[in-house]
């Protein structure tokens, strides 16, 4: 049923973080939905579709040219800071294809992308934290409000929100030091002499993810808000290597209510090293029989222009608003949900 209060939610919602952003200075850009070269995230799938040229562009060889719906603005807006554009945010709808079902799923959905110019990883947690408390407070009568009620839990948002990074958790729930198991082989006799399944894994990632997904996401805390960060430098391609071990990177996640709203990066401006992570990533498309997409050369020439050092973030805002609302699914708070049309 189409939900006219809903609307009117969502639209309040999506104002206040108009609001808070346009409050800090940042300016608004607009990304396009449908680009030539999308992310090279492996695990990603984009819609392709075709664009007919007009008459005077067509060739004997070509008469169409291959589009895709953008996955994330991440490549356009830093093609926006290295022309200058200093602070900005996104907020875009983005696809994914095969993404449909469960409560935290559609093919289609809202995202806001923001960046800092002169900042880092943490700065952008800070920027997390006050951007939820602002939005708490404004459906709070007092305004004051620093808990989140959520599908009978008490999420205790008091600031600073509690961080662990990937090697604690591993450490903590599993027993396993990733430091100590830097090899595939390494991970998987370790994994089985814990009694985790490493059936159908190919590689490192495909151990890491089994046992994060199966054993450490489902029991981080639901009455709190963490930041997961320092992902394995596999895992963030477009992330700055740490400064205090190269083999994780400048990463991390948020996690409300043990919901994944967000992914963010200390940006990785070195184009030559960024050229060597995008060709591994085409390499691992390959691999996972994956359609592999060049290289988009106007990105790399970009990061050479970016002056300062910069952090972004993507932030998945229906998962935001369900959490606000107190809503169990995301197709809660979407009017027209791809599940309900195909089911």
């Amino acid at each position: 049923m189409l939900n006219k209060e809903l609307a009117k939610q969502r639209s309040q919602l999506m104002q206040k973080v108009r609001d808070f952003f346009n409050a800090r200075n940042f300016t608004e850009v607009e990304t396009p939905i449908m680009v030539t070269i999308p992310g090279m995230e492996p695990y990603l799938t984009p819609f392709e579709t075709k664009f007919t040229l007009p008459s005077h562009l067509k060739t004997e060889q070509n008469s169409t040219i291959n589009l895709y719906l953008n996955t994330s603005p991440e490549l356009q807006l830093k093609k926006l800071l290295g022309a200058g554009f200093g602070n900005i945010f996104d907020i875009i709808k983005v696809f994914r294809n095969g993404e449909v079902g469960g409560d935290l799923h559609n093919p289609e959905f809202s995202m806001i992308e923001w960046y800092r110019e002169k900042a880092d990883y943490k700065d952008i947690m800070q920027d997390c934290e006050s951007l939820v408390l602002e939005l708490v407070k404004s459906q709070s009568q007092d305004n004051s409000a620093k808990i989140l009620n959520y599908q009978n839990t008490k999420i205790d948002l008091t600031t600073p929100w509690p961080r662990k990074t990937t090697n604690e958790l591993f450490q903590e729930y599993c027993g396993i030091d990733l430091l100590q198991n830097k090899e595939f082989e390494e991970l998987k006799k370790s994994a089985e002499s814990k009694n985790y399944d490493t059936n159908g894994c190919e590689n490192w990632d495909d151990i890491y993810f089994k046992i994060f997904l199966n054993h450490i996401e489902p029991n981080l805390p639901k009455d709190r808000p963490i930041f997961v960060y320092d992902y394995p430098v596999s895992q963030a391609a477009l992330a700055k290597k740490s400064t205090t071990n190269p083999f994780f990177a400048e990463r991390f996640e948020l996690y409300i209510g043990g919901t994944e709203l967000a992914n963010s990066f200390s940006e990785l401006i070195d184009s030559k090293e960024q050229r060597e992570r995008l060709m591994e990533e085409q390499n691992l498309r390959r691999q996972l029989n994956k359609t592999v997409f060049d290289i988009d050369e106007e990105f790399l020439a970009s990061l050479e222009s970016i002056q300062f050092p910069c952090a972004g973030i993507a932030l998945g805002l229906d998962r935001l608003f369900m959490l606000l609302l107190d809503k169990k699914s995301i197709e809660e708070v979407i009017l027209f949900p791809l599940a309900k049309y195909i089911n």
